[in-house]
C-alpha cells in the first residue's frame, strides 16, 4: 500500500514485489528513529574518538604514531560519511519522498548518494585494513618496521586509499556496473542482480570480502605473535624473585600498549563485519543465485 502522497505531486504506486527501484514516495515501512539513533551514534563516536586521540597525543608530547594515524584516518572518513549521508536521508523523511522524487524523477542524486556511501564505506573499510596490515609489521616484524619510515607510508597509504576508493567506487558512474534505490527509498547502493552489471557488484562484494579477510588474517597473526612473546619472556625468567618482577614489568610495559591497540582493532572489525557482511558479501549469494531484490 503506497505512502499518501503529498499535494501537487504524481502518485507512483509502490509494486507488490517490493521493488523501490523508481517509487517517488516512501514506503510506510521506513523508521527516521532508527536514522537518528544512528546518526547521533555516529557523530558522538568519532568526535569522542578524536577527542581521546588529541588528548592522548598531547600526554605523549611525542611524534603521532603509525597506528594513531591510520585511526584518526578512520573517524574523519566515517565521521565525514555520517554528516554527508544522513542530512539526506533526514530530508527525505521530512518531505515524505525517496531519493528520487527529491531530484524531479531524475537519478542525479540516487547516484551520488550510492557513489558516497560505497565511497566511505570502501575508505573505511581499506584504513582498517591498514590498520591491521601496520600492527602485524610492528609485533610479527619488527626489525622491518624499524628500518622503514612509517609513518610516512601511512600518510601516502591514506592518500592511496582514497584515490583508489573514489576511483572504483565512480565505475558506475562511468557506465561500469549501477546504481539502485532501495527500500524504503532513502538510500541507494550498487545494483546486484544477475540480470544486471553483475561484474562490478561481484567485484565489489570479492574486495570487501578480501580486505575482510586480510583484516582477520593479519590479527590472527598479531595474536600468535603476543603469544609467542609472552612465553619466551616467561619461559627466560631464572634467578631471583626481584628479578623475575623486574621482567615481568617490563614485559607488560612493552606489551600493554600492543595489546590495547590489538583489542581497538578487533573491537572495530567486529562491528565493520556486522555492518559490511549483510550489506555486500551476503548479496554476492544473491547475486548468483537469483536476481536482486529489496
Amino acid at each position: 500500500m503506497p505512502t499518501p502522497p503529498t499535494p501537487g505531486a504524481p502518485s507512483v504506486p509502490v509494486p507488490r514485489d517490493g521493488d523501490c527501484s523508481n517509487i517517488t514516495f516512501l514506503r510506510q515501512d521506513g523508521d527516521p528513529v532508527l536514522s537518528s539513533l544512528m546518526f547521533t551514534a555516529g557523530v558522538v563516536g568519532n568526535v569522542a574518538a578524536l577527542a581521546i586521540l588529541g588528548v592522548h597525543r598531547k600526554e605523549l608530547r611525542t611524534k603521532t604514531s603509525s597506528f594513531c594515524i591510520l585511526v584518526t584516518g578512520l573517524a574523519l572518513t566515517d565521521l565525514l560519511g555520517t554528516c554527508v549521508l544522513s542530512p539526506v536521508v533526514f530530508v527525505a523523511y521530512s518531505r515524505n519522498a525517496t531519493l528520487l522524487g527529491m531530484a524531479g524523477g531524475g537519478g542525479w542524486l540516487c547516484d551520488l548518494f550510492a557513489f558516497a556511501m560505497m565511497f566511505f564505506n570502501l575508505a573505511a573499510m581499506m584504513t582498517l585494513c591498514a590498520m591491521a596490515v601496520e600492527r602485524c609489521l610492528a609485533i610479527s616484524y619488527p626489525y622491518f618496521y624499524s628500518q622503514h619510515n612509517m609513518r610516512r607510508w601511512t600518510k601516502s597509504a591514506l592518500l592511496l586509499i582514497y584515490v583508489v576508493s573514489t576511483c572504483f567506487c565512480a565505475l558506475p558512474l562511468a557506465g561500469f556496473g549501477r546504481y539502485k534505490q532501495y527500500c524504503p527509498g532513502t538510500w541507494c547502493f550498487v545494483h546486484m542482480d544477475k540480470r544486471h552489471d553483475v561484474a562490478f557488484s561481484l567485484s565489489y562484494a570479492t574486495l570487501t570480502a578480501l580486505l575482510i579477510l586480510a583484516i582477520f588474517l593479519c590479527n590472527a597473526q598479531v595474536s600468535s605473535s603476543l603469544c609467542q612473546m609472552y612465553l619466551k619472556m616467561k619461559a627466560r625468567r631464572r634467578g631471583s624473585v626481584n628479578l623475575a618482577q623486574r621482567r615481568r614489568k617490563s614485559w607488560f610495559s612493552r606489551g600493554e600498549e600492543e595489546v590495547d591497540h590489538l583489542v581497538l582493532l578487533a573491537l572495530m572489525t567486529v562491528i565493520f563485519v556486522i555492518c559490511s557482511l549483510p550489506l555486500t558479501v551476503g548479496r554476492r549469494g544473491q547475486v548468483l543465485h537469483r536476481g536482486g531484490n529489496d
